[in-house]
């Protein structure tokens, strides 16, 4: 019998998979626990129709992603701190600090956990900085330490 899985199912398949199952198995365990439907031409045509949604909005917040890179790699976010002999800094700049700056300064609201640092900014000057905006996107900001 072939079905359409609802759920991951271990050994057989992941949600959205149409798999063949035996007719025992699909009708006391795979449907009863809502697990998966039957595959009728209509519930196959449905698969397909909610596939190429997902895939049209997946293309969309890609390319509002790449669009947010772009704008965020021309913009330089400027950051004020005490600082003590040769450069060094009273502290340190965070990614939650970069954040709130880039926010403050133009209008771009990133989370902190997607601004990648290796460590925290300890010293003035021009470091650049990577902000992850979408799975395969990432954009270059330069954050300008300056002392205050």
């Amino acid at each position: 019998m072939k079905v359409i899985l609802i759920k991951d199912v271990k050994g057989l398949g992941k949600k959205g998979d149409v798999v063949k199952a035996k007719d025992g198995y699909a009708r006391n365990y795979l449907l009863p626990k809502g697990l998966a439907k039957e595959a009728t031409d209509g519930n196959i045509k449905v698969l397909k129709e909610q596939k190429t949604a997902k895939k049209i909005k997946e293309q969309e917040q890609l390319k509002k992603a790449k669009e947010l890179s772009k704008k965020i790699s021309e913009k330089e976010v400027k950051i004020k701190s005490k600082a003590g002999e040769n450069g060094k800094l009273f502290g340190s700049i965070t990614t939650k600090d970069i954040a709130d700056a880039l926010k403050k300064q133009h209008k771009i609201k990133i989370d902190k956990r997607k601004i990648v640092l290796d460590n925290n900014i300890k010293t003035l000057g021009v470091t650049i900085v990577e902000v992850k905006v979408y799975p395969q996107v990432s954009a270059k900001l330069k954050v300008h330490v300056m002392e205050q």
